[in-house]
């Protein structure tokens, strides 16, 4: 049994508005990071949810994150352009860079946009969720700094380099996928951390690069399907790093002390679905084909076969009626971040008890 505390969406959010908010963000953009974060939480993935709120206060002390940041558009063709994000925090960026792009997508069909020099891009899956329902087949992805063990090197070379693709859904409920090329996150690593849980083998490597089952001594994510995972990592760097002048890898594997800074570039594509095909046939279309992965036999009788993101969706649909479940030891952390800034606090003094 584990000590949570339900929290409602929309208190989680104006909670974590409210912080961001005091360190400098406008409205809009405290609204936008906290929304993309309690879109994680609502989901499931509380590494990319309001856990990140400590690492983000840290950044903006660093300036790692600007925020206020004056973003501008380097490049502006009909189909492809860059925005220049001046360090924003990551779902600042992201949000601006899908409003144009699904706006531009509209007219030429399909387009693309370059997200240079931006933070933390958080859970990809709310950028390509966010773009889907507005008929839009979306696919997003992110470079970072060296975190994930290269395959066949004993450091770590590249980023866990996140990756969504979604498309238009039954209703209003898009199919989402969302992964990145770890066998782990990161995040995920910390939190085994906070907890003392022991790792599976295979998961990562300690500071000296050998694999280890110590959440404790872990620091090296592995990659998933090793030089897939890891060749795959690289590649979204060339394409979203290297392609806008402005590569990750090289200065933070260097000896080059000045370069050892977080950033992050993205690329977001966009195709405009219903301009491809009449509404009435993919709908059609797309039913049966859900309906056909629905029906194949599960290999565990005891659970059913599921689609890309429907855990999750219906994890956020039971959220926003019972509230959000966050840990004790995590409210017990942005608890004196509330004290400090003066924001009350959004959840009640005692824990429920949930299986956990």
């Amino acid at each position: 049994m584990t000590d949570f505390h339900r929290v409602s969406h929309a208190d989680l959010q104006a909670f974590a508005a409210d912080i961001f908010k005091r360190q400098g963000l406008s409205d809009a953009h405290a609204q936008q990071v906290a929304q993309a974060m309690v879109w994680a939480d609502l989901r499931g993935i509380d590494t990319h949810g309001v856990s990140r709120i400590p690492m983000y206060l840290k950044f903006i002390s660093q300036q790692v994150i600007n925020p206020q940041p004056q973003m501008h558009w380097q490049l502006d063709l009909p189909a492809l352009m860059v925005l220049e994000a001046d360090q924003a925090p990551g779902a600042v960026a992201m949000c601006h860079a899908a409003d144009k792009l699904v706006a531009r997508a509209r007219q030429t069909g399909m387009a693309g946009v370059l997200v240079r020099a931006t933070t933390h891009t958080g859970a990809h899956g709310f950028i390509t969720q966010r773009m889907a329902r507005q008929g839009m087949a979306a696919i997003s992805m992110a470079a970072s700094i060296p975190s994930m063990a290269y395959h066949g090197a004993a450091a770590a070379g590249v980023s866990t380099a996140p990756l969504s693709i979604a498309v238009p859904g039954p209703g209003d409920q898009p199919i989402v996928f969302d992964m990145a090329t770890g066998v782990v996150s990161l995040g995920r690593l910390m939190q085994a951390k906070k907890l003392r849980q022991t790792l599976p083998e295979g998961w990562a490597l300690d500071a000296q690069g050998h694999p280890t089952t110590d959440a404790a001594l872990a620091s090296t994510p592995l990659p998933m399907g090793g030089p897939k995972g890891s060749g795959l990592a690289l590649m979204v760097e060339m394409l979203t790093s290297v392609l806008v002048g402005n590569p990750i890898l090289t200065g933070l594997l260097s000896s080059d002390s000045g370069a050892r800074q977080h950033k992050q570039n993205a690329l977001i594509i966009a195709l405009d679905t219903f301009q491809i095909c009449q509404r009435d046939r993919y709908a059609q279309d797309l039913a049966n084909t859900l309906r056909a992965i629905k029906s194949l036999p599960a290999s565990d009788p005891a659970h059913e076969v599921l689609l890309p993101g429907e855990r999750g969706d219906r994890m956020a649909r039971q959220q926003l009626q019972e509230g959000i479940a966050l840990s004790s030891a995590l409210c017990a952390e942005l608890s004196p971040i509330a004290k400090q800034l003066n924001i009350a606090l959004p959840w009640a003094d005692s824990a429920s008890h949930l299986s956990g």
